[in-house]
């Protein structure tokens, strides 16, 4: 892999990280906030407290999995083979 896929390899990690993260923010927004004023409880407590908790940690790590699986590539960050080491 040259200096330049790996390049491109580490920005596409970067941006599906940020937008992963921009996801995970909205989420936790609508599952505490946007619950709130329904009403309802479970085990004695709200529904929104359980959501924006176990149900969003349960949300983000299924999103950080995919993106593990779907975008992150195992790769040597050192120089190439065929590159001179310094």
């Amino acid at each position: 892999m040259s200096e330049y896929e790996k390049y491109r390899q580490v920005c596409r990690e970067a941006v599906w990280t940020g937008v992963t993260l921009l996801v995970l923010i909205a989420a936790w927004l609508v599952l505490g906030f946007g619950l709130a004023p329904l009403g309802g409880t479970v085990f004695g407590l709200p529904v929104w407290t359980l959501a924006s908790t176990v149900g969003f940690w349960l949300f983000a790590v299924a999103l950080v999995a995919l993106l593990v699986h779907v975008v992150f590539r195992d790769m040597d960050l050192g120089a190439d083979d065929g590159e001179a080491r310094k």
